[in-house]
C-alpha cells in the first residue's frame, strides 16, 4: 500500500483488442523508399563497386604505414574524411591538415583510371602542403606473387 499510494495501475484503461498495424504500414513504407529512392551508398557510404587499385608484384612487402588516407575514384574528385573534393579544395584541406600535425605520411588510394599525371600532381600539393612523412601510392599484389626485377 505505501509503494501504491494513488492506485494508478486501477485507473488506466485496458489495452486495445485489435492489432495496431501502423508500424507494420511504416515498415513497408520504409523497404518501397529504399527500393525505390536508394542508391549503392544508401546502406554503405563509400566507395563504388568498381574501385580497383593498381597491381604490382611486391606490393605487399613494401607497405607502410600512413596517417592520413584519401581516395580518388575518377579525374578531379578526391574522396576525404569530410566528404568529396576537388583539386583546388585538397589543396587548402592538406594544407590545413599537415599544419595541424608534423610528421604525416599520405597515402593515396587511386583508381586504375585515374591518370598518372593526376597522382603525381596530387604527391606534389602534398610535398607543397608539408607532408613530411612522404607520399605512397596504394596498390594490390599482383596474382601469382611474383617480383618483377
Amino acid at each position: 500500500m505505501i509503494t501504491r499510494p494513488l492506485d494508478l495501475a486501477a485507473r488506466l484503461r485496458p489495452p486495445p483488442r485489435n492489432f495496431d498495424a501502423l508500424f507494420l504500414v511504416n515498415g513497408a513504407l520504409l523497404v518501397l523508399f529504399f527500393f525505390l529512392f536508394g542508391s549503392r551508398f544508401v546502406l554503405a557510404p563509400g566507395l563504388g563497386v568498381n574501385f580497383k587499385l593498381p597491381e604490382m608484384a611486391g606490393a605487399v612487402d613494401g607497405a607502410a604505414r600512413a596517417t592520413v588516407v584519401i581516395s580518388v575514384p575518377s579525374s578531379n574528385m578526391v574522396l576525404v574524411e569530410d566528404g568529396m573534393l576537388n583539386y583546388a579544395q585538397l589543396r587548402d584541406w592538406l594544407k590545413k591538415r599537415a599544419s595541424a600535425e608534423k610528421g604525416l605520411a599520405l597515402l593515396v588510394r587511386a583508381n586504375r583510371s585515374v591518370p598518372l599525371e593526376d597522382v603525381g600532381a596530387i604527391s606534389a600539393m602534398a610535398a607543397q602542403a608539408g607532408f613530411t612523412g612522404g607520399v605512397q601510392l596504394a596498390m594490390e599484389a599482383a596474382p601469382g606473387g611474383a617480383r618483377e626485377p
